[in-house]
């Protein structure tokens, strides 16, 4: 795989919550740190995920926010 987005994580899919239109895929790339990612059910069933599945996140984006209390 090539890709140009420079923040790409190996994960394993942990749960796929389908909606009407979208699914929420929580990845999970190591122990206890998850990404969630919402995702149309075309992509789900056209990149064949299932739980426990190898998956990348992919993160790609012009702004990072840091908040603090």
């Amino acid at each position: 795989m090539r890709i140009s987005a420079r923040n790409t994580l190996k994960a394993k899919v942990k749960k796929i919550i389908p909606g009407s239109v979208n699914s929420e895929v929580i990845l999970e790339i190591s122990e206890g740190i998850e990404v969630t990612a919402i995702i149309t059910k075309d992509a789900v069933q056209s990149l064949n995920l299932t739980e426990g599945a190898d998956a990348y996140a992919v993160v790609k984006s012009t702004d990072v926010m840091v908040a603090v209390d």
